[in-house]
C-alpha cells in the first residue's frame, strides 16, 4: 500500500539520495529534519464582530545555502506534515537551480473562500505579527502559494515594515509592480517547465509540435498552455483539466480562447467544440507531453503503467508517487521532477529578491533571459546525473539538491 503522507514520502526520497551519496548518519539525520518549526495561533476579529483563532505554522527547513525560502498557503485542510514535506522540497528545488537560499513554507488553516477582503487582510498582518523575529530578506523570504497573491504579500510587506519602522521590500516575493515586484514573475513556473521540456525534446528527440495535455488549469496550467506553443514553436493542445471538468478536443484548442473561456466562466467546462471525458482519462491519453499542474499523488501505482505520454513535465507538487516514478521509469517515460520542473517561480522570486535589493528593476526580456540560463543549466546537471547514476530523474535531481546542501552543511562545520 502506497504511503500518501507527503512528509513520509520526502523523507524517503532523502534516504535514497543519501545513500547513493554515501551521507554519514548526522548528515542524514540533520537532512530528514525540519531546524525550525513554530506553530502559533492568530485571533482575528471577524466582521460580524466575532473573533476567531485560526492555527498557523513557519516551518524553516534548512538555511545552510542561504534565507529560508517559501510560500504561505490559506487551505482549510492545512497539516503540519504538508507544510514539512513542502518546505522540504523547496530545499532541495533552490539548490537545484543553484540559488544562494534554503527551503521553507507556511500556512494557516482557514477557508478564504468564506472570508471576505478585511477578514483576509487582518489574518495576513497577523501572521505577521505573530512571526516577525523570524522573518527578514537574510533570514527568510515568504512568497504566495496556495489561496494566497501579490495583495497578500503587500500587506504582509507593509505590516513588516511599519513594525520595523523601515523600507524592507525584499522581505516578501511575487508582490505587486509597484510595491517593490518583479516583471516576468506571473508566468515563471510555466515558464521554467516549457524550458525543461525544451531542453528534453533537444536532448533525448522528443517532438514538441505533437500532442499536449495540461492536468489542471490554474495558473500555472493555463500559463503552460500558451507557453508551450509560443517557445517550442508549435504542439496541439487536445486536452485540460480542472477541478469541475475534463474536456477533450482531437483537433486541439485555441490555447488563448480556452484560457478566456476560463477566466470568464470559472472553468473548461463547456468550451465550445470540446467532448466531455472522466478526469483519469486525460493522464491516459497517447499524447507527447503531458503537464499535471493539479493535485499530489494524480500519478501513482494503479494508473502509472497507463500513461502513454513520452514526457511527463510536473507543475504541481508532489504529482508522482515514489511507486509510480519507477513504474514509468521502467516505461521509458521521462519524467521532468517538480523541483526541476517548476523550480521557474522561486528562480524568479530571487531574481525579485536581488532587484529589491539593488533598488534597480530588470525589464521582462532580462527576467527571461536570465531564467532561462538558470533552467538550461539545472536541466542538463540533472540529466547529467541521469547518466552517471543510471537512475530515474526524480533520484537523480535529489542527487543534485541533496549533495549541494550537504556540501553547506559540512563546509559551515555542522556534520
Amino acid at each position: 500500500m502506497e504511503s500518501y503522507n507527503s512528509f513520509n514520502v520526502a523523507k524517503q526520497q532523502i534516504l535514497e539520495a543519501a545513500r547513493l551519496l554515501n551521507l554519514d548518519k548526522a548528515t542524514v539525520d540533520l537532512l530528514i529534519t525540519p531546524q525550525l518549526e513554530t506553530s502559533f495561533t492568530i485571533p482575528v476579529r471577524m466582521d460580524n464582530g466575532d473573533v476567531k483563532i485560526f492555527q498557523a505554522w513557519r516551518i524553516q527547513y534548512n538555511n545552510a545555502r542561504g534565507p529560508a525560502k517559501g510560500g504561505i498557503r490559506f487551505h482549510p485542510e492545512e497539516t503540519v506534515d504538508t507544510i514539512r514535506a513542502l518546505a522540504c522540497w523547496m530545499t532541495w528545488k533552490t539548490a537545484v537551480v543553484d540559488l544562494p537560499l534554503g527551503g521553507a513554507k507556511g500556512g494557516v488553516r482557514c477557508n478564504p473562500k468564506e472570508m471576505s477582503e478585511l477578514e483576509l487582510e487582518r489574518l495576513s498582518r497577523g501572521y505577521v505579527r505573530a512571526i516577525t523575529p523570524l522573518l527578514g530578506v537574510d533570514v527568510d523570504v515568504p512568497a504566495p502559494d496556495v489561496y494566497t497573491n501579490p495583495q497578500t504579500m503587500a500587506w504582509m510587506m507593509d505590516e513588516y515594515e511599519t513594525i520595523f519602522f523601515k523600507h524592507s521590500p525584499g522581505v516578501f516575493t511575487d508582490k505587486p509592480l509597484q510595491v517593490g515586484g518583479t516583471e516576468g514573475r506571473r508566468d515563471a513556473t510555466a515558464r521554467g517547465g516549457v524550458i525543461c521540456v525544451r531542453e528534453a525534446c533537444k536532448a533525448y528527440g522528443f517532438d514538441p509540435t505533437k500532442d499536449y495535455a495540461i492536468q489542471g488549469f490554474g495558473n500555472a496550467g493555463q500559463r503552460a498552455a500558451l507557453l508551450h506553443q509560443e517557445i517550442l514553436g508549435g504542439g496541439k493542445l487536445v486536452a485540460v483539466s480542472d477541478s469541475k471538468a475534463a474536456i477533450y478536443n482531437k483537433n486541439g484548442f485555441n490555447p488563448t480562447e480556452l484560457v478566456q473561456h476560463k477566466l470568464k466562466t470559472g472553468s473548461v467546462a463547456n468550451f465550445p467544440g470540446s467532448e466531455k471525458i472522466p478526469h483519469e482519462e486525460l493522464l491516459q491519453l497517447n499524447v507527447e507531453i503531458l503537464y499535471p499542474a493539479a493535485l499530489e499523488n494524480a500519478i501513482h501505482s494503479e494508473n502509472a503503467d497507463k500513461i502513454k505520454a513520452k514526457v511527463v513535465c510536473e507543475l504541481a507538487n508532489g504529482p508522482t508517487t515514489p511507486e509510480a516514478d519507477l513504474i514509468l521509469f521502467d516505461k521509458g517515460v521521462h519524467v521532468i521532477p517538480d523541483i526541476l520542473a517548476s523550480a521557474g517561480g522561486v528562480t524568479v522570486s530571487y531574481f525579485e529578491m536581488v532587484q529589491d535589493k539593488t533598488l534597480y528593476f530588470w525589464d521582462e526580456d532580462e527576467v527571461h533571459r536570465r531564467l532561462d540560463k538558470k533552467m538550461y543549466l539545472a536541466y542538463h546537471r540533472v540529466n547529467e546525473a541521469i547518466k552517471e547514476k543510471k537512475t530515474h530523474p526524480r533520484l537523480a535531481a535529489m542527487l543534485v539538491g541533496v549533495a549541494r546542501v550537504a556540501q553547506a552543511c559540512k563546509l559551515r562545520g555542522w556534520v
